[in-house]
């Protein structure tokens, strides 16, 4: 799995943040703010990304758009789990890390739309209006489609480290 984007397409990247608990792995998603999410439960829902900056690595960028659209720091290691196309055409490369984020205290940085649509006047609304810690099969259920391939990218990286990490069988 190749986390770069795809040659000449400008490319987007994010972070699946995933944290281990008594009911398996779960995962952060995120539900974008502004009027055209507001209505939208399943299939709204994905992790935080954005564009690649020029000059910018495919991690970098996704550290970035986690920081700018949560309001927290990105610490330690992020595996590649590859790209996947969205719906739209977009290319967006995206990392693994396991990391506790506190949802209680997220803030999102803002975007500026016209609201209503020709009206002449721009509303700022929050990028991010809420942040959820899922089970793979509650992501599974309210995902953007495009990004449920990656839930099973994601749990097969969890059983490779933890296979990887049991001692091996006495004999």
């Amino acid at each position: 799995m190749n986390p770069e984007a795809p040659p000449g397409d400008p490319g987007s990247a994010g972070i699946i943040f995933c944290r281990r608990s008594a009911d398996g792995t779960r995962v952060l998603l995120v539900h974008p703010g502004g009027p055209y999410w507001r209505n939208r439960e399943k299939g709204g829902w994905q992790i935080p990304k954005g564009a690649i900056e020029p000059g910018e690595t495919p991690l970098a960028a996704a550290c970035r758009e986690a920081e700018e659209e949560l309001g927290i720091a990105v610490s330690g290691p992020a595996e590649p789990l590859g790209s996947i196309r969205q719906a739209g055409g977009k290319a967006v490369a995206v990392f693994a890390r396991e990391q506790e984020v506190d949802i209680s205290s997220l803030v999102s940085n803002d975007f500026l739309l016209e609201w209503p649509p020709r009206s002449g006047r721009r509303r700022s609304f929050p990028e991010i209006d809420v942040a959820r810690w899922l089970t793979l099969a509650e992501a599974e259920e309210v995902m953007l489609a495009s990004q449920r391939p990656l839930l099973a990218r994601l749990a097969m990286l969890v059983r490779d480290r933890d296979a990887a990490s049991r001692p091996p069988p006495a004999g």
